[in-house]
């Protein structure tokens, strides 16, 4: 499984950036511009809260099974493959969103905020776009948490990918 790059999520938030901005003073022409949801800012919040308490989780338990405690409880190889690959989507779907709603949010402080609705679709943009960046360090902190350790020279082929 290959790992996250910080450059394609970083290229993904920027076109999706630059697209919704110039959506969004299209849309702005035509007399009206769609309202970014008080909900997304704190879906993307929840999901990166899920990601960072399964990293946290995982990080524990495999704490405890490397130092071999008695009552450690381990993890599951399919279980750890499973929330990596749920932290890569999901970061890539918040990279997009978070592009996504800091274009028009872009869009919104540029034309102006003297009306109070475009100042609260501001906050609201701003506040997707920070949630958008958790998620994505939550993941990436899932992915480091679930790699398997490098290679220790005896023969093992060398295994430094993720799970």
């Amino acid at each position: 499984m290959k790992q996250l790059h910080i450059k394609v999520l970083v290229g993904l938030f920027l076109a999706a950036g630059v697209l919704a901005w110039g959506g969004a003073r299209l849309w702005d022409s035509f007399g009206t511009l769609p309202s970014v949801p008080v909900a997304a800012p704190i879906v993307l919040a929840l999901i990166a809260a899920v990601l960072a308490a399964t990293a946290f989780s995982f990080r524990s338990r495999l704490r405890a099974q490397r130092e071999r405690r008695p009552d450690a409880k381990g993890v599951e190889p399919l279980v750890a493959a499973r929330a990596v690959v749920f932290g890569q989507a999901s970061a890539l779907v918040a990279a997009l969103v978070a592009g996504l709603y800091g274009g028009v949010g872009v869009f919104l402080l540029t034309a102006g905020l003297d009306v109070a609705p475009r100042r609260d679709q501001a906050i609201y943009a701003g506040l997707s776009v920070l949630a958008g960046a958790a998620v994505v360090a939550a993941a990436i902190f899932l992915e480091r948490v679930c790699k398997l350790p490098e290679d220790d020279g005896n023969g093992n082929g060398g295994v430094d990918a993720a799970v």
